[in-house]
């Protein structure tokens, strides 16, 4: 979207089927736009681990950014507030915040490569691996939470898009041991849930 007001705008509007529980703008302006204890329609087919349906089980925050330019320090700040509280109320620990590109793997890409996941981690509310031992990619990335969607023709690929998003946004090429070894890492010290 290209402006938070057109974003505002369609997730508020019933036919797009698209909402989330908060938007926060580039200026810092945070939208609450559903209660927290309410479903909202963020994630579209998303799943992480054993979560089939992450709609019903997560709080979804979307921050206007069309995903090609650096988030600004407002931004990220009110992000960092509202990740608090939610986080507080919900008892949810930092391994419990993905973006879309995280549990919609093959299908959505945002908060895209520009998004400082290593700065929130910084901050308590995300998580940043140590590398571990290297060790079989996919199989690392499912016990992580990492899953290609069913039916999907290239598995690996799309997985490796969404960790590389997440931890290397600018590495290319096929898997490598870096990947490998961020991934095994995750894997080690923050599994993902199981249902």
């Amino acid at each position: 979207m290209e402006s938070a007001q057109a974003a505002l705008a369609r997730l508020c509007d019933p036919a797009a089927e698209v909402s989330s529980h908060y938007l926060i703008g580039t200026d810092g302006h945070v939208w609450r736009l559903v209660e927290e204890a309410r479903r909202a329609w963020h994630a579209g087919r998303g799943a992480w681990g054993g979560i089939a349906d992450v709609n019903s089980a997560s709080i979804g925050i979307e921050l206007h950014n069309r995903g090609d330019h650096p988030f600004p320090a407002p931004q990220m700040a009110a992000l960092e507030g509202v990740l608090r509280g939610v986080t507080g109320r919900w008892d949810i620990g930092p391994e419990g915040v993905l973006g879309h590109s995280d549990c919609a793997v093959g299908r959505k890409r945002d908060p895209g490569p520009r998004f400082d996941w290593r700065g929130l981690a910084r901050a308590g509310l995300a998580v940043w691996p140590e590398a571990g031992t290297p060790g079989n990619f996919l199989a690392d990335a499912a016990r992580a939470g990492w899953r290609a969607p069913a039916g999907c023709e290239d598995a690996e690929g799309a997985v490796l898009a969404a960790v590389r998003l997440r931890l290397r946004p600018w590495a290319t090429g096929p898997v490598a041991e870096a990947d490998r070894a961020l991934v095994a890492g995750l894997a080690a010290r923050w599994p993902a849930p199981e249902a």
